[in-house]
């Protein structure tokens, strides 16, 4: 049996006081003297707002903001009038595996990103998640040097669409 331990609660803090306001007036005498050149009435030149004529029209500069590709689409790009599997075969026919991993023994997943422009090319491949810089080296090159995809569409129209796309390197 576990003994009840009881603790008794810090006593509330005190409230803060109130202070006292009186009705005393104390009166300071004032022996500040102004000089008389510091505050000028007249005229100065110098002082003022200078008025301009209003400006109608202002040319507004236009900003061409780079398309942000979309993730999904009504309809996704096509590899050769296939899917991502058309597309996983057309990369693995193609990849050479680097001699220095098989060497080394090194395999496995390499994760990439890029984007299917709206006229169906591939670019800003990049590596997501690597294993190895020759295998990631090499998935680059290979999927950098994809031909052309039917692209993908938005509203009827070819959008820019971004795929996340896994390179799988096996030992044999």
């Amino acid at each position: 049996m576990v003994p009840i331990t009881e603790s008794t609660p810090p006593p509330p803090e005190a409230a803060p006081k109130i202070p006292v306001l009186s009705d005393q007036i104390d009166i300071v005498d004032d022996n500040i003297e102004i000089e008389d050149s510091f505050i000028s009435l007249e005229d100065d030149a110098n002082m003022g707002v200078e008025i301009m004529d209003y400006v109608e029209e202002v040319q507004e500069q236009v900003v061409e903001e780079e398309e942000i590709p979309f993730q999904l689409v009504e309809e996704k790009p096509s590899f050769n009038g296939g899917d991502a599997n058309e597309f996983s075969k057309w990369v693995n026919q193609r990849l050479v595996y680097p001699e220095i991993a098989k060497e080394n023994g090194v395999s496995g997943r390499v994760t990439l990103a890029f984007t299917v422009n709206a006229d169906g090319s591939v670019s800003n491949v990049r590596v997501v998640r690597g294993v190895d810089p020759a295998l990631d080296k090499e998935a680059v090159r290979v999927v950098s040097s994809s031909p052309k995809w039917k692209p993908g569409k938005q509203r009827d129209r070819a959008v820019k669409v971004s795929y996340i796309f896994p390179v799988i390197f096996q030992l044999r």
